[in-house]
């Protein structure tokens, strides 16, 4: 059997993937990441955000309103060492071109990073998330959605702010999954754990008067909508600064001067 050949669609689909994800020059990180401290703070689960330096990060920074313009799942040793030798890769993201891929932590050695964590998550639903995105490595998305990966050609829409997130998910859906959190807010979805919950008061109960007569009903939304940026305001996961979990004594920094 041979190969389909690319269509001319297909042609153009993977210059534009290329031009999106050529990167800044003079992106210069604060806290550059270590690989060795990240894996010794990073717990299956994690997710980490990244404040990418490529032209599409640009436009999803914009967009959100946020630093962070990437994310990928921490999946620890889930995956087997290659064959040929090199670093196991512990992380699971979803890359414009390449579809769901498993990368090593040293990939993000240069960037800005941060560390979100699920608190109170049982070991049962942790290797159930975990699972969730095994499964999905390996997944391509169509390249042949031209007009979807056009909007990230404009890097300062003109719209209105409480409009640039539907922006992101507006479309056939595919190329807006270039940003990994909708599909990392899809694996926390089939375990029913809330990220950024809508909160809406139960029919019936609005007159109440006392509010411990209120009931709340958390209405997880669709996983398309989720950026970046919302693992890091979510009240349920916690975010871990691997400075801090070693002791940190500022008595013992030396400053320059």
């Amino acid at each position: 059997m041979t190969a389909p050949r690319d269509t001319l669609l297909d042609r153009i689909g993977h210059w534009l993937a290329g031009r999106l994800q050529q990167e800044s020059s003079g992106y210069q990180p604060y806290t550059p990441s270590d690989p060795e401290t990240l894996r010794r703070v990073l717990e299956p689960g994690d997710i980490l955000l990244i404040e990418g330096n490529q032209r599409i990060s640009a436009v999803i920074k914009y967009l959100t309103q946020s630093t962070w313009s990437h994310s990928a799942f921490y999946v620890g040793d889930a995956l087997p060492e290659p064959e040929d030798g090199s670093e196991r890769p512990r992380l699971i993201e979803v890359n414009l071109g390449e579809g769901c891929v498993a990368v090593p932590l040293s990939k993000y050695r240069t960037y800005n990073t941060r560390i979100c964590r699920a608190r109170g998550l049982t070991p049962d639903d942790r290797n159930k998330v975990v699972s969730f995105m095994i499964s999905r490595l390996g997944l391509k998305y169509d390249l042949k959605n031209i007009t979807d990966m056009l909007r990230y050609f404009m890097p300062t829409p003109p719209i209105p702010v409480r409009w640039r997130r539907r922006l992101i998910a507006f479309g056939s859906g595919d190329p807006t999954r270039a940003i990994c959190s909708s599909m990392i807010a899809e694996a926390y979805g089939q375990i029913r754990y809330p990220i950024l919950p809508e909160i809406t008061r139960a029919p019936g109960r609005a007159s109440a008067q006392s509010t411990y007569m209120r009931q709340e009903i958390l209405h997880i939304r669709h996983h398309s909508l989720y950026t970046p940026r919302d693992f890091d305001l979510s009240p349920y996961f916690q975010i871990v600064k691997p400075t801090l979990e070693y002791g940190f004594d500022y008595k013992t920094v030396t400053w320059g001067g």
